[in-house]
């Protein structure tokens, strides 16, 4: 069934951006898994090649989930 099927919908370039995707799925109760990369073992090393982490949906939430990170990807910011 298309519904169960989980797609990755987005490489987390780094943790703020992880922090800001979490909470804009969760406020639209959007099921997600979020992998990061890190790796103790070799101090973060992978993160550079693969990205902080990869961001998971369910393929039918894919759509919604791609106008989210669209949004906080246009976001300005404010530097102080």
């Amino acid at each position: 069934m298309a519904s169960d099927k989980w797609v990755k919908a987005h490489t987390v370039e780094n943790i703020f951006e992880m922090d800001v995707l979490k909470a804009a799925l969760e406020r639209e109760s959007i099921e997600y898994v979020m992998k990061e990369h890190k790796d103790t073992a070799y101090d973060g090393l992978f993160i550079l090649q693969k990205g902080y982490a990869s961001l998971f949906v369910r393929q039918q939430d894919e759509p919604r989930v791609a106008a989210i990170i669209t949004r906080i990807k246009n976001m300005p910011y404010v530097v102080s």
